[in-house]
């Protein structure tokens, strides 16, 4: 948690390997994911981590389903259609599978990204700002979701925010300031 320019989301960045920091290095597990090559740190985050950011990053002229199975066009399975449609069920949208994201509200828009974050079971899924959009009503039911599907698929779950409200929701909090990281009970 944190306020605008505090780097919040250049640490998910860090984290998630999309980009290298300037010293130090990033463990997930045993393994230090800025020594793979770049071929195999992009299979890597594929793999092992869900992303879900602010504005959604979704395909416009791909439907939900297609949306939520990105992921699985580098490495498909014979139940990745299945599962997108189980994960798409879990976030309440199975009516909406056929509906492309300029047919959908925001909220619908941000568990569309969650289900397709969530499609490959990664270790680690890190939101950048997920309900900095929405209002209060769909950003609680937008966390709500975050939260049970975390305990679903028993992940790391890392969500950056400027709302103490969604902060609260979680129950270990850390807060960035220009200077320095502190941890919040």
């Amino acid at each position: 948690m944190g306020p605008s320019g505090t780097g919040k989301s250049t640490l998910l960045y860090i984290l998630g390997g999309l980009e290298t920091p300037s010293s130090g290095t990033v463990l997930l597990g045993e393994r230090n994911i800025f020594e793979l090559d770049p071929v195999k740190l992009a299979s890597f985050r594929n793999s092992e981590i869900g992303f879900v950011f602010q504005d959604h990053c979704l395909l416009p002229q791909c439907s939900v389903l297609e949306n939520v199975l990105l992921p699985t066009l580098v490495a498909p399975s014979k139940e990745s259609v299945q599962n997108a449609k189980s994960l798409i069920a879990d976030v309440g949208l199975l009516e909406r599978i056929d509906h492309k994201p300029a047919q959908l509200s925001g909220g619908e828009k941000q568990r569309v990204a969650i289900a397709r974050a969530l499609i490959q079971r990664p270790h680690l899924l890190v939101c950048d700002e997920p309900t900095g959009n929405l209002d209060e009503t769909t950003a609680d039911s937008v966390a709500s979701l975050l939260l049970d599907l975390h305990h679903k698929q028993n992940n790391i779950l890392i969500v950056v925010t400027h709302s103490s409200r969604l902060a609260d929701r979680f129950p270990l909090r850390f807060e960035l300031s220009n200077t320095h990281l502190e941890r919040r009970a």
